[in-house]
């Protein structure tokens, strides 16, 4: 069995490593399937809170592998079975928060998995970029529409047009990372981000917030319509015995002990109204 992906779960927090140290955790077909394993199984698994996704050794992932005579850029054997978006689903599709620990370089479909999840933590000195253009390809992952929404259209035609690279302070003064560390913190902070989800957010709030942030922009949602979708799902939460909880922890000065599971109390968010 593959260990290309390795996953180990503790106190709600699932770390997810991509684990080819000695490629420098260089991207294959195989990784990409059991990285979407994971997800769906961490996604559907109540012990797990959150999500950290993080590379073995000294890299992140340094895009397509080119070792052994491999050739991940020729034209599919089978085209219809192809996609240019492998990781499925993506890291925003999942209902448990996820947080991409750069602790490394990430470059190519590196970089682009990482901008599908919700927090980023980058090396501040490693290098960063999505380099396809320069490989005679184009971005993956659906980059074109994540790096536009994290940051806006003027920085993504910069770094997908010129496939440059930068460092991971620069990735953090663009908006691609939410913090550039020194590379031995990354993993650290990107874990107490977490933990600290996962022991004083509710489950089920946790969930309802990243659709509703991430499907407002799938969809385009007015303003208007996000605060309807906001007033229905307040009637989903409100009164509920979670809600109970996180009061009375606060009052009691304590850590929450909630209870929703999210496997079962999960249903899909309600279509917006259309506008007057």
């Amino acid at each position: 069995m593959s260990t290309d992906v390795t996953v180990e779960v503790d106190e709600g927090v699932a770390v997810l490593t991509l684990n080819r140290p000695e490629q420098r955790n260089a991207y294959t077909a195989d990784m990409g399937a059991l990285l979407g394993r994971a997800y769906r199984e961490c996604d559907d698994d109540d012990d797990v809170r959150a999500i950290v996704v993080t590379g073995s050794g000294s890299a992140f992932c340094v895009g397509a592998d080119f070792s052994g005579g491999a050739a991940p850029f020729d034209a599919p054997e089978d085209g219809d079975a192809f996609s240019a978006s492998p990781i499925d689903p993506a890291a925003f599709e999942l209902r448990k928060p996820v947080i991409a620990a750069l602790n490394g370089h990430a470059i190519g479909i590196g970089l682009t998995i990482a901008l599908q999840a919700d927090i980023r933590i980058v090396a501040v000195d490693a290098k960063y970029g999505v380099v396809q253009v320069r490989r005679g390809v184009i971005p993956d992952c659906m980059s074109h529409w994540t790096l536009t929404h994290l940051t806006n259209l003027g920085v993504a035609a910069d770094v997908l047009l010129t496939g440059r690279t930068f460092t991971g302070a620069e990735a953090a003064a663009l908006g691609i990372a939410n913090r550039a560390l020194p590379a031995d913190q990354v993993l650290a902070h990107a874990l107490d981000t977490a933990r600290d989800i996962a022991v004083n957010v509710a489950p089920m709030s946790a969930a309802l917030c990243k659709r509703l942030l991430w499907d407002s922009a799938i969809h385009g949602y007015t303003p208007r319509q996000v605060a309807g979708l906001e007033t229905q799902l307040h009637h989903r939460v409100m009164g509920s015995e979670d809600a109970r909880e996180g009061v009375a922890a606060f009052v009691d000065k304590r850590a929450p002990r909630f209870s929703g599971r999210v496997s079962s109390d999960w249903t899909a968010l309600p279509d917006p109204q259309p506008e007057p």
